[in-house]
């Protein structure tokens, strides 16, 4: 367990069983991890499917969290709230789930294994992410120096739709 806090970011997303209903409880559970505190969420936003579009639209947010926990540990937390929300992983890639909780950021680490991957390697070409991400810290740079409004200026909206905070 790292001994001080580092500040995390995490992406949210659902499509299936009142999304909505899915990332407001999987927000209260990121507030319940062990060694970790869940400090901002952006607001609700519904957007088309990155995948097969034979399924219904997302709605995707991003917390940010102060955590204790080593990636690996933070990433097996979000796994289990995964799991407690029905999330199953025998379907195409990119299809529809309950709910999707990817690791974006751990503090400036930048971190490859076989089981995670950080920066989020699909960060810069989300604007699902990237924006909800934007709205919590404008003024965020990726660990390569990279600013984040640059890359949310990049990508577009994406038909990013405001659902609600």
């Amino acid at each position: 367990m790292a001994a001080a806090f580092v500040p995390a970011y995490i992406g949210l997303g659902s499509n299936l069983d009142d999304p909505v209903r899915q990332i407001r409880s999987a927000l209260e559970a990121l507030g319940r991890v062990r060694h970790s505190r869940l400090v901002a969420s952006s607001a609700l936003y519904q957007n088309p499917p990155m995948g097969p579009q034979q399924q219904p639209e997302f709605v995707n947010a991003v917390a940010g969290v102060l955590t204790r926990l080593s990636p690996e540990e933070l990433l097996a937390e979000m796994q289990s709230i995964e799991l407690a929300q029905g999330r199953r992983r025998d379907g195409p890639r990119w299809g529809p789930r309950t709910l999707d909780l990817d690791l974006l950021l751990y503090g400036d680490r930048c971190l490859q294994s076989a089981s995670l991957t950080v920066p989020h390697p699909g960060l810069a070409d989300r604007p699902f992410v990237l924006l909800p991400l934007l709205e919590l810290a404008p003024g965020l740079r990726l660990p390569d120096g990279t600013l984040l409004a640059r890359l949310a200026a990049a990508a577009g909206d994406g038909g990013l739709v405001r659902v609600e905070h």
